[in-house]
Formats: structure tokens, C-alpha cells, sequence
């Protein structure tokens, strides 16, 4: 089982970056895909979550309306995409997949996103 994820970088406040987790050995499609994130000195927190059976979507408060997760099952994989960054977006950003009742949960080496000037 892998989650390999990618896209993060540096980038200056107020611009945009798109991540990308790719999952490999076991079912992408029935799996249930977060993003989370954790900043220096805090917990980790959730980001965004998509289900697989219907697609639906729900947002950490802090990010709604800047961040968009999607999916695509034939490409095994989620994406998230992050627009008006500030510095408080710093953190290494980590993806999750998660099966029906909990059967499994898996999860990214990470990928660090740094909102700086």
C-alpha cells in the first residue's frame, strides 16, 4: 500500500497550489480520501474529505471557499486544490484513505507547503 503525494513547494501569500496523492495497493474507488495537515508545534488537523460512494465533500471551517478536494478513480487519485494562501497554510499537507467502518486507514510520507514572501 502506498499514498505517494506531491505538489507542495514554496509560494508567496495570496497565490495558489494544487496537491496530488496518488494511491497504489488496495481499492482507491471504495476508500474514503482526506487531506490533513500538521503546522510546527500543532496537532494535526483535517483539511477536506471526499466519500467515494456519492463524491460529497466537507471542509475544516478555516478552509472553506480557499480549498477544493476532488477525485479521480480512474487515476487513483485526490487532489487538493489550495487558493488564497496565507503564512497560517504552512504545514506539511498529508493524505488519508480511509475504508468502510474503519477497515483500514492509510497514510502519506507528507508534503511540506511553506506561504512565505
Amino acid at each position: 500500500v502506498q499514498l505517494v503525494e506531491s505538489g507542495g513547494g514554496l509560494v508567496q501569500p495570496g497565490r495558489s497550489l494544487r496537491l496530488s496523492c496518488v494511491g497504489t495497493g488496495f481499492t482507491f474507488s471504495s476508500s474514503d480520501m482526506s487531506w490533513y495537515r500538521q503546522a510546527p508545534g500543532k496537532e494535526r488537523e483535517l483539511v477536506a474529505t471526499i466519500i467515494s460512494v456519492d463524491g460529497s465533500t466537507n471542509y475544516a471551517d478555516s478552509m472553506k471557499g480557499r480549498f477544493t478536494i476532488s477525485r479521480d478513480d480512474a487515476k487513483n487519485t485526490v487532489y487538493l486544490q489550495m487558493n488564497s494562501l496565507g503564512p497560517d497554510d504552512t504545514a506539511v499537507y498529508y493524505c488519508n484513505a480511509k475504508g468502510k467502518g474503519g477497515r483500514y486507514v492509510f497514510w502519506g510520507q507528507g508534503t511540506q507547503v511553506t506561504v512565505s514572501s
